[in-house]
């Protein structure tokens, strides 16, 4: 690796201990579906993002749900303290496409029909008010 590309990696890594997210790759459901779930709680207060997550009828709910825990509770790890109320707000959250199965269906008259399983990967980045940028 060249320096240049070196001191940028290094500037990364330290932007990256900064910041307070969590990851879910893979998830089975659309991009789609996933992303209308995803409008609902965007620049939410967590506690009341948790309370419409936890009573919508979605089911990619219950995945976007843990992976909002798992972000607050990477804040408290990194901050060595429990989040009070009010203090954590969803700053940054987004769905990519992940992988995308493809298989076949029998069809009438010996044809095949395409099925496309989607899946996704969801980022979801959290921070106090003040820190936002």
């Amino acid at each position: 690796m060249g320096a240049r590309k070196h001191i940028k990696a290094e500037e990364r890594k330290a932007a990256l201990k900064t910041q307070y997210f969590a990851k879910l790759k893979g998830c089975p459901s659309s991009p789609r579906k996933m992303r209308y779930v995803v409008d609902m709680i965007r620049g939410m207060e967590v506690n009341r993002a948790l309370g419409v997550l936890r009573f919508s009828k979605k089911a990619a709910s219950v995945d976007v749900e843990k992976l909002l825990l798992s972000a607050i509770n990477n804040w408290e790890q990194k901050n060595d303290r429990k989040a009070e109320d009010g203090e954590l707000f969803i700053t940054r959250v987004f769905v990519d496409e992940g992988v995308t199965m493809k298989r076949m269906r029998p069809a009438p008259q010996g044809r095949g029909y395409r099925i496309r399983k989607r899946s996704n990967h969801v980022t979801l980045y959290v921070d106090t008010k003040n820190n936002d940028k």
